[in-house]
């Protein structure tokens, strides 16, 4: 035997060989078979030559892939791989040797492998032949994918709204925000088990892709026996597994470790100085490369970079504006030529939470809270990743390089934690990450989690979906709160500010004390606690009004009641948008377009309601009012059907289909604070394009208790009888089994 593959009913790859070297072959060719235009169209992200077939669409991200260095980037972390640990290196490039093998057959369709004989009709569309795969390659995947997940152009939105609105604005506005990947995990321990053994289970939040950010796997062979979720394009599995004797999963941890740092340059006749903390130019290495673009002319792109790092926007002229700026990216693989690469055949070989624990000392990136148990009653709740330790002023806003202070001086050590009454649940939310971020999530995933898991005194893996699929918005309930003072008769009033509601949690800042102010407390000089005169609801808007204070909060697609909310939460988000003290900040800076999510100032209204909604003030905003308009614009255009109507799934597509029908995809239950986390833009869309890119429940009892589900299938090629077939147990809140049994499978081929 060399290499075998296998299928489950899912059609789900099973993999089985006689060396980890030959396996990661293996998994490098079936992933190239299932995923053969994914896999292409990761490549060329990393290398920023997507617009090359992509069109104009995809030119903002390869300027900002160009300007950040990711493609170089990789290349060194992979030549330090090879020099500190050549078995990685190795087996790494096995992986990409099994990739070039299978988009050979994806080129060159044969009868020997059923899945290659149907190719991706992508490739057809945009007359795209398969490339080659570099060992590097894959680190290039990886740190294209995580790049944002850090989420520095916050830093350009805490600059842009303290500019308009003053440095309590900052904390006003923090939540989690546009660009951010989220997720729910919960440990739960055996003694809160009815097996005795402990249970993780949980889902990651991302964009919803098609095909997906997961890859469902099983890799076999002497050395380990491993179930879990890939990511394609990348050898092992990193963030969520299972060994059958100890599993792990991860959740986004929410930390700051890359920086902005705001560059003087000049142009001379030798080229680009920057200038330094030390009062001194220095030379700053320059070139330029060109960028194709598909139907469009080439784009030169001038490549400059710092002692600080890459400059991602702006220049010696400035933005493209004229604005003069230039920003500088820092962040810790192009500092330290380390991806965490090392950590991925560790984890693999793990047996023990020990296993694991020392693995995840090697990793770097994305900063990820860990947690993991084994058979043998072991627990890990910890944070892993490289954060930099620096002043606090790094991790809010761009710092000036030419001025001191600003330096990385270390690496923070990462935090643990424990387990409280036998359960650990994160959410995103404040944790053992703490002192290493800046913003967080809102606290309703995890505080809704742990209130269902206390209703319980054991728990099974069957009984996990009922939390996956948990509906209830404890978000709600300061525009609840507004809705039930407004009267039906004309009386003089006050606006509430919700600061006495009792049932909802108001979010910490996420800043530090001395440069922020809390959510609470953000005032200027004009009150809006003056009293109004409010004019009587109409019986429309009464009726409506009286109908949300009785709805059960649940955000279920075949609710009406969840559906009218989300009409009136829109509208009020507008609304407050529009507003003449907001609206000006609706108009940000000529960042490049990649970056222009995190400035867009109707969706950082939307997930920043809960505040604004609670503020002792809000610029002399009289919310009561806002809220009464919007309740009665709703009222007299009511919609027209249930919450799953318009909150449908808007996967991301790198090649979208020429005439989308709108009702072509599903109708979705929950919301973005919901631990059914499906996340539309409050006054924008109602569509979700993120949500759970998997979800899993890993049982140490017995692993082939275990469950999964992905939200399409195992192919990434339409028509393949496994590219949606796992779609209806996603909407459902159901989960396939998983087997790891070989017996239980079906051959496929022998490589």
């Amino acid at each position: 035997m060399s290499a075998e593959t296998y299928r489950d009913a899912w059609g789900i790859p099973h993999l089985r060989a006689d060396t980890p070297h030959e396996l990661a072959r293996a998994q490098g060719r079936v992933t190239a078979r299932d995923r053969a235009w994914q896999l292409e169209v990761e490549r060329h992200r990393a290398q920023g030559t997507s617009a090359s077939f992509l069109g104009p669409e995809a030119l903002s991200w390869d300027r900002l892939a160009r300007l950040a260095r990711l493609a170089d980037t990789a290349r060194r972390c992979f030549t330090a791989l090879e020099q500190k640990d050549p078995e990685t290196a190795a087996w790494v490039r096995a992986y990409t040797d099994g990739v070039n093998e299978g988009l050979t057959e994806t080129t060159h369709a044969t009868s020997t492998h059923p899945t290659s004989t149907h190719p991706a009709p992508e490739f057809a569309r945009t007359g795209l032949t398969p490339g080659h795969w570099e060992p590097w390659t894959p680190l290039g995947v990886w740190l294209a994918t995580h790049i944002l997940f850090a989420g520095f152009p916050a830093k350009l939105w805490r600059e842009h709204i303290a500019a308009h609105l003053g440095p309590e604005a900052v904390g006003l506005f923090a939540a989690d925000g546009p660009g951010t990947a989220g997720s729910n995990g919960w440990l739960v321990s055996g003694e809160r088990t009815t097996t005795g053994h402990a249970l993780i289970a949980g889902d990651p939040h991302r964009f919803i892709e098609d095909p997906g950010v997961y890859q469902q796997i099983h890799l076999s062979c002497p050395e380990f026996d491993v179930v879990g979720l890939a990511v394609p394009g990348v050898p092992g599995v990193a963030h969520f597994g299972h060994t059958g004797t100890v599993a792990w999963a991860i959740t986004n941890a929410m930390a700051d470790y890359q920086d902005l740092y705001r560059e003087r340059l000049r142009r001379t006749g030798a080229g680009v100085e920057a200038l330094g903390p030390d009062g001194t130019w220095h030379r700053a290495a320059r070139h330029t490369e060109t960028i194709h673009v598909a139907g469009e002319d080439t784009v030169e792109v001038e490549i400059i970079e710092t002692d600080r790092g890459p400059v991602i926007a702006g220049g010696p002229e400035g933005l493209d504006d004229g604005t003069p700026a230039a920003l500088s990216l820092r962040y810790p693989p192009r500092v330290t030529a380390d991806l965490g690469f090392g950590a991925l055949l560790p984890l693999l070989r793990a047996r023990r939470v020990a296993d694991v624990d020392r693995a995840l000392d090697a990793w770097a990136e994305p900063v990820n809270v860990v947690q993991a148990a084994d058979t043998e009653g072991g627990l890990l709740h910890r944070v892993a990743g490289r954060v930099p330790v620096r002043p606090a002023a790094n991790g809010l806003r761009p710092v000036p390089a030419w001025e001191p202070g600003h330096e990385w001086t270390g690496w923070h050590t990462p935090p643990r934690a424990g387990l409280t009454e036998g359960v650990a649940v994160m959410a995103n939310q404040r944790g053992p990450s703490t002192p290493l971020g800046v913003e967080f999530a809102a606290p309703h995933r995890a505080d809704r989690i742990t209130a269902l898991l206390a209703g319980r005194e054991r728990w099974s893996a069957s009984d996990m979906p009922t939390i996956h699929t948990d509906t209830h918005l404890a978000s709600a309930t300061p525009l609840l709160h507004h809705l039930a003072t407004l009267t039906t008769e004309t009386t003089g009033t006050t606006e509430t500010t919700g600061t006495t509601e009792t049932t909802g949690t108001t979010e910490t800042t996420g800043t530090t004390p001395t440069t922020a102010t809390s959510p609470t407390t953000a005032t200027t000089a004009t009150s809006a606690t003056s009293p109004t005169i409010a004019t009587p609801l109409t019986p429309k808007a009464a009726a409506l009004r009286d109908r949300l204070l009785a709805w059960d909060r649940r955000m279920d697609a075949d609710s009406a009641d969840a559906a009218a909310y989300a009409a009136v939460r829109s509208a009020v988000v507008r609304r407050l948008a529009a507003h003449p003290a907001l609206a000006p900040a609706a108009v940000a800076p000529a960042y490049p377009e990649v970056l222009q999510p995190w400035l867009a100032l109707v969706p950082r209204v939307a997930y920043a309601l809960e505040h604004l909604l609670r503020a002792d003030d809000l610029y002399g905003i009289d919310r009561a009012a806002t809220v009464r308009a919007a309740l009665e614009e709703i009222a007299g255009r009511p919609p027209a059907g249930p919450w799953g109507d318009t909150h449908r799934l808007a996967p991301w597509r790198a090649l979208p289909d020429a005439d989308p029908a709108p009702g072509d995809e599903p109708g979705l239950s929950g919301d973005h604070d919901c631990v059914l986390c499906t996340s539309a833009v409050p006054g924008l869309t109602d569509r979700a394009a993120r949500g759970p890119a998997a979800r899993y429940v890993w049982d140490l009892a017995d692993r082939e208790n275990s469950r999964w589900v992905v939200p399409h299938g195992a192919s990434g090629v339409p028509g393949s009888p496994h590219h949606r077939d796992q779609q209806p147990l996603w909407l459902d809140g159901e989960l396939a089994p998983v087997v790891t049994d070989f017996d239980r499978l079906t051959k496929e081929s022998d490589d």
